[in-house]
């Protein structure tokens, strides 16, 4: 498995290095200190597993290097680096295609579940990016010490479940139809239900839903 590790700070790539080495041993890891690098490396490794992209480069914004690399190696998953985990960031990275928003000030431990999450086929967001405005506030985002509800008491049914598990893979509804062998106005009809139960508006929206009922979704068996 080759990784990609995007930041210029020569510590933050020297510890994720260490981070995925600990998840994967035999692993190829690469890193690049701009997003020139980055491309370079890309171009030389275009089956690269999981690039960790830093939001702040000295020579382009991370979001603008998130949306090149989403249309030129739409394969490869992309996980954005931040020390600015709030939910406006966030918003922005999965707004853009990436598949989790990882801080970088957190603590090896939370690092390592994070990469594990991602790498298993789940979608990591930061606590703090799942707090919402008041007058924002949804039934499905708010949080609450009280019992969160399982998809099956909100109403979602076994395949709209499958479903809202490849959105969270950042699967788009072609992809989604392939996947589970379905018609595309099937799986469109499946899309607007999710977010009419989870009282969002659009994709973006619901990955934080999610998150913020703590639900483990994983993809479908083939």
């Amino acid at each position: 498995m080759k990784f990609l590790v995007v930041d210029d700070h020569a510590l933050i790539r020297e510890a994720m290095r260490g981070v995925l080495k600990e998840l994967q041993g035999d692993a190829l890891i690469l890193d690049a200190a701009s997003s020139d690098q980055a491309m370079a490396a890309m171009q030389q490794h275009p089956d690269l597993a999981l690039v960790l992209l830093d939001l702040k480069l000295p020579d382009r914004d991370g979001i603008e290097v998130l949306r090149e690399l989403r249309e030129r190696y739409p394969a490869t998953s992309i996980v954005m680096l931040s020390a600015f985990n709030d939910r406006d960031n966030v918003v922005r990275a999965l707004d853009n295609g990436a598949l989790g928003f990882i801080p970088k000030t957190d603590s090896r431990d939370v690092l390592v579940g994070a990469l594990k999450l991602i790498l298993a086929g789940g979608t990591y967001i930061p606590p703090e990016a799942l707090i919402r405005e008041p007058a924002g506030t949804t039934a499905a985002s708010k949080p609450s010490p009280e019992k969160r509800p399982s998809p099956t008491e909100l109403g979602l049914t076994e395949r709209q479940v499958d479903v809202l598990a490849l959105m969270m893979q950042g699967k788009n509804n072609k992809l989604i139809c392939r996947a589970l062998d379905l018609a595309e106005p099937t799986v469109k009809n499946h899309v607007s239900a999710i977010l009419k139960t989870l009282e969002v508006t659009n994709r973006t929206e619901a990955v934080l839903a999610v998150a913020a009922l703590g639900w483990e979704l994983r993809p479908p068996a083939r």
